[in-house]
């Protein structure tokens, strides 16, 4: 089994096509749109959906069947055919070309697979069993939708901000110490206070020392090492 490499791709402006044009091909575009590619589309049919993307202008349509050489200056190109002849010279080309290819449901032609996606806010959970089982991924998928862990994403913009704010004052804080920072009267702050509250109990706690149970030396800060202060001065 081959083992892959888990990575974010960053596609703005980057030309993604579409071979294929029925609900699986219709089922990728929200996601690359949302990505900023320039997504091209080549299939003879194509579902209404995809019509209408093509007529606002969010995709590109050309309505012919695939041909060598359509890979020409793509960045990523997914196969969503059904047809195992054509999934075999796209991913030839591909192999030549040095270019990105999923072909849905038939991992042996894959560069790369696509994982089952949870996202909240800003953050996105890839989910991914290696093309052993994508009715697999897609349980976690279900399953983790609705996990209360996934409220620890509503704090990303707070996070995001002490962290723009820590590079402002020129500081480094140690990894440990913001894992040790989020916690959960952080999180209780925020549902209940809003976003200033809780920046503030955060810029407390990284840099301005306003919580004594933690390290004292931000450069020093160690696994435990919060927890292990705090039962010597309580």
């Amino acid at each position: 089994m081959d083992a892959y490499y888990p990575v974010y791709l960053n596609l703005t402006n980057r030309r993604v096509l579409i071979v294929g044009g029925g609900e699986i091909a219709t089922g990728k575009i929200p996601a690359l749109l949302e990505s900023g590619a320039k997504i091209e589309i080549i299939s003879p049919l194509v579902t209404e959906e995809i019509k209408e993307y093509a007529a606002s202008g969010k995709v590109t349509w050309t309505e012919r069947e695939y041909i060598k050489g359509d890979l020409e200056g793509i960045f990523v190109a997914i196969a969503a055919t059904n047809v195992r002849k054509v999934n075999q010279v796209i991913y030839d080309e591909a192999d030549e070309k040095g270019v990105l290819l999923n072909v849905v449901d038939d991992t042996p032609f894959c560069s790369f697979i696509a994982p089952a996606i949870v996202k909240r806010g800003p953050v996105t959970l890839a989910i991914s069993t290696g093309g052993v089982s994508p009715a697999l991924a897609r349980k976690f998928r279900e399953s983790l939708t609705e996990d209360p862990v996934l409220e620890w994403s509503d704090l990303a913009p707070v996070l995001s901000k002490a962290r723009n704010e820590v590079k402002r004052e020129d500081l480094y804080v140690e990894p440990q110490r913001w894992q040790c920072c989020i916690d959960e009267k952080l999180m209780d702050t925020y549902k209940d206070q809003g976003d200033s509250a809780a920046m503030e109990l955060l810029l407390g706690k990284l840099i301005r020392y306003s919580d004594k149970r933690m390290c004292p030396d931000m450069g020093t800060c160690v696994p435990g090492g919060c927890e292990i202060r705090s039962k010597k001065t309580s």
